[in-house]
């Protein structure tokens, strides 16, 4: 398999890529399993038990587990050996991700610890304070906590009004400010805070210990899930922060606060993986459990379809996440054998994927949204009782689409990545753009011959839709483009739709050198039901942007092209989704 990744971030849309290059979590070897399986166990044994005392965020409780978890090593997955960890590559990281994602309030203090709250000092931090820190925050001797977020200031990070002032004698910054909705921020020793030096356009970042003079809190946020997460508004009054702890460079800040960020949202799309998952176990097994009319409700075809979906969905996030994670995890190493210092190869391999992070950020989270929305409605009554697990994975579900940035801005962010890095000239995006434009007649047969080859016209047809609306929308709109979000969006759920259906079409593809013919009949049923349910978003958004930006002369045209690009070879999609729900049924578990 090759080191280096075969597409650039965003490229996904211009070029096709063989199945021999991508990696799909079959490949996970015994090792990664290992570190997956003792993140389950712990769950099992230290956080399950527990779920109602961690809900009522019983004093010291989350820290101790946290700490039980560094014990065990899993808060050192990112961190070098020579600083107290125990590093993994990109993808076993991704993978205990996915294995502690099902958590629950849990899932969301540790990946805020090992993510958001250590990553800034270890990938920015200089010598001395990687020293001072990370080996504690590897430990869990320490807790870690990212405040970036004010009142004032949530999506648009940098009209954030805390400030920093250096102080007469030149030793401290002076900090002064408020922030809010801090993960951890009850019981983390070490925060990473984001302000403004002196009159400053750009943010800094500050290492802050919480036992400084001038650090208080307000009371536990009380919230609609992730009750067990402690969650709280911290203030900074006449804090003195020694110059020694400025973090990176003076206005470097907000860099290293989008960074960050960019890695915070593939990691979720990881972690949701693992909710999905859990979700799906309670679905089939309640199910399989309950009887109305003589008979399980598993025997019922509305029921199947719900579980077939959650199947779907889940399986898809999971082949476009890993995809995206070797592709990332190939270019630090591409980095780093280059020279690139450790920190920055991390960093700049997983900015170079920011496109992929954020689309898959949003459709993860929206697959979680609707398994565990799913889940309740299989659980009926029983569902809308807190004594079920499904009360807590659907209101914890929630917080996904708002974390790491909300959806609406990730989806916004995703399609103006794409068209500045067309702009920039980094892949041949306009002119691909054009060409397809110019050429109406450019439909692909997906009616055969053979069937990985008509999947793979499907998708070259359904770029194709996207990339014929670039011109119009660039023409029609110029520099106030980014005012027209609405149409951004449209091109955005296009896309990430795309890269899900083509993550899982090179999936299947390569199972079937690994699975017999018989084995393989039920991936085939994922991806028929995926491609139609893609196809469909695909078309009602290209529909939606067409009557949103194109004369009206040319609508009928435009919407006939986009019509025949989204055509499906037809399935008995009934029959498919059918197959799918009786094989979960059939195991009692997910087990795709």
């Amino acid at each position: 398999m090759s080191t280096k990744a075969v597409l650039k971030g965003g490229e996904f849309l211009l070029k096709e890529v063989d199945f021999q290059d991508i990696f799909i979590p079959e490949q996970f070897d015994e090792e990664t399993r290992m570190i997956a399986d003792t993140c389950r166990d712990f769950l099992e044994t230290e956080v399950f038990p527990n779920l109602d005392r961690i809900d009522k965020q019983e004093d010291g409780l989350m820290a101790s587990l946290l700490k039980k978890a560094g014990e065990l090593g899993l808060l050192g997955l990112s961190i070098p050996e020579e600083l107290g960890g125990f590093e993994q590559s990109f993808l076993n990281i991704m993978k205990a991700n996915e294995a502690l994602g099902s958590g629950y309030s849990y899932s969301v203090a540790i990946m805020a610890h090992t993510g958001i709250g250590t990553l800034p000092i270890l990938y920015y931090g200089n010598e001395e304070q990687k020293a001072k820190y990370i080996p504690q925050l590897a430990s869990g001797e320490l807790m870690a906590a990212y405040c970036l977020t004010e009142p004032g200031a949530g999506s648009d990070a940098n009209s954030g009004r805390t400030r920093a002032v250096l102080s007469a004698d030149g030793k401290h910054y002076i900090l002064n400010g408020q922030k809010m909705w801090i993960t951890n921020g009850g019981f983390a020793d070490v925060q990473t805070v984001f302000a403004k030096i002196d009159n400053d356009r750009v943010l800094s970042a500050f290492i802050v210990e919480r036992a400084w003079e001038g650090v208080s809190m307000n009371p536990e946020e009380k919230k609609m899930g992730i009750k067990g997460s402690s969650t709280r508004q911290i203030f900074y009054n006449d804090v003195k922060v020694p110059v020694e702890n400025l973090l990176g460079k003076r206005g470097e800040g907000f860099r290293i606060a989008l960074n960050i960020l960019h890695l915070g949202r593939i990691k979720l799309a990881a972690t949701v993986i693992g909710g999905a998952k859990r979700a799906i176990l309670h679905s089939v097994n309640y199910a399989n459990e309950r009887k109305q009319f003589g008979k399980a409700i598993a025997e019922f075809g509305a029921i199947k379809h719900k579980l077939a979906q959650q199947v779907v969905k889940t399986f898809a996030t999971e082949s476009a996440v890993y995809r995206a994670s070797k592709d990332i995890q190939d270019t630090i190493l591409s980095m780093k054998s280059s020279g690139v210092q450790h920190g920055l190869a991390n960093i700049e391999g997983v900015a170079d994927y920011a496109i992929e992070c954020a689309l898959m950020k949003v459709y993860g989270s929206e697959t979680l949204d609707y398994v565990v929305d799913e889940a309740v409605q299989i659980y009926g009554g029983m569902g809308f009782s807190s004594e079920t697990p499904v009360d807590r994975a659907y209101r914890d579900s929630r917080i996904n689409r708002i974390f790491e940035g909300t959806n609406e801005i990730n989806r916004l962010l995703a399609v103006d990545a794409l068209l500045k890095r067309g702009m920039k000239n980094e892949f041949n995006l306009f002119e691909k753009a054009r060409h397809v434009s110019d050429r109406p007649e450019w439909v692909e047969n997906v009616s055969g011959p053979g069937y990985d080859e008509a999947k793979a016209a499907l998708v070259r047809n359904l770029k194709n839709a996207i990339l014929m609306l670039i011109p119009g929308i660039s023409e029609a709109f110029g520099r106030k483009l980014a005012d027209e979000e609405e149409v951004l969006m449209n091109i955005s759920d296009m896309m990430m739709q795309v890269y899900a259906l083509e993550s899982t079409a090179l999936r299947v593809k390569k199972l079937a050198t690994m699975k017999s013919q018989e084995e393989m009949s039920i991936y085939r049923d994922i991806l028929d039901v995926l491609s139609v349910d893609c196809a469909a978003v695909v078309q009602k958004s290209g529909k939606d942007a067409i009557m949103s930006f194109a004369p009206a002369e040319q609508q009928i045209g435009m919407l006939d092209i986009l019509s025949k690009r989204c055509f499906v070879q037809p399935v008995n999609i009934k029959d498919a989704r059918r197959r799918i729900a009786e094989k979960l049924i059939e195991d009692n578990q997910y087990s795709f």
